[in-house]
């Protein structure tokens, strides 16, 4: 991260600022690779709030530029009439992730929209602030897919893929997670779009000791499968995701259809392709969905990887497909 690609990014950061955003989106992909020396770096625009997020320790001097070009970049025109109101610089390689509020004052929610929707965010206390950005696709496909369906949401985390299903017409959605204070807030979501919470269920329970309260629920019209690569003690992507796709065939209707997303950069669609015509082969991939284009990467295997599949006899094909815009 030296001057010369601090201030390419301070020139991305005032045209992106120029004209900001109607909806929170992802303002700079370092981890794209595709800007020299900003590999470890992104900011996003959630709507009033610039979150700049690190994901390797700089060295004294590095970070030290980089501070002084964003306090810098406030006191611009661009910034002054973006509507930006807070400034944040999260050290993702800290083990808590600590959050510097460089402008603005500190805050721990913050209500954003994507795609019509709203969602609640937590700033400056976690990890993750609850929405992730490069699935934005997803979550339209799944809107557009959901009209009359039963869903199944694993790994639900704050219930986005719900969110957007029962927006899309969804007869009902189990959203599962083992942590309950993130299904908590998937339920905030649900009544900040003003949904019906009778057709939401939330299951705070460890899928794989859960199996026989996830099928009492269906079958399934639509199952979506969005893991963490690795969550200790309880998921391991190379180990358990086939655990996971050899159980879709008991839990899906006959006319019903997979979701399955690997956010690995060291693993490819592959995986899930080979992996779901050993487990489940009466399910036939039909198309991965394209990444929104403000995620591009030098590496196309390297991003976000979101599969569908269907019940063999659907029409579905071989090919690797890619659905965007």
């Amino acid at each position: 991260m030296n001057s010369e690609a601090i201030a390419t990014l301070q020139k991305h950061l005032i045209a992106a600022l120029s004209a900001p955003p109607s909806q929170t989106l992802r303002l700079f992909h370092g981890r794209g690779q595709r800007w020299p020396g900003m590999e470890h770096l992104t900011v996003d625009w959630l709507q009033g709030v610039l979150l700049v997020c690190l994901f390797r320790q700089p060295s004294e001097p590095e970070l030290a530029a980089l501070t002084q070009m964003l306090l810098a970049l406030t006191q611009t025109p661009e910034w002054q009439t973006s509507g930006a109101q807070h400034l944040l610089l999260q050290h993702r390689y800290l083990p808590d992730s600590s959050t510097e509020f460089l402008f603005g004052e500190p805050l721990e929610e913050w209500l954003i929209s994507e795609g019509g929707l709203r969602y609640k965010l937590d700033l400056g206390k976690k990890q993750n602030s609850g929405l992730f950005l490069d699935m934005r696709y997803g979550r339209r496909w799944v809107q557009a897919q959901a009209q009359g369906k039963r869903v199944l949401n694993l790994f639900a985390y704050t219930c986005g893929f719900s969110v957007a299903a029962i927006a899309g017409g969804a007869t009902h959605v189990v959203n599962l997670d083992m942590a309950r204070a993130a299904l908590s807030r998937g339920r905030d979501n649900h009544r900040l779009n003003q949904h019906d919470l009778s057709q939401v269920s939330f299951l705070g329970h460890e899928l794989f000791k859960s199996w026989g309260k996830v099928k009492s629920f269906g079958p399934y019209d639509l199952i979506i499968i969005d893991p963490p690569s690795f969550q200790k003690g309880s998921f391991a992507l190379t180990q358990d995701y086939q655990k996971i796709l050899r159980r879709l065939p008991d839990l899906l209707s006959e006319q019903g259809m997979v979701l399955a997303c690997i956010n690995d950069p060291t693993t490819g669609p592959e995986f899930l392709i080979e992996g779901m015509q050993a487990q489940a082969p009466s399910l036939v991939f039909t198309q991965r969905l394209e990444n929104p284009p403000e995620f591009a990467d030098i590496n196309p295997d390297s991003g976000l990887k979101a599969l569908v599949f269907v019940q063999a006899g659907q029409g579905a094909g071989t090919d690797l497909a890619v659905l965007g815009d």
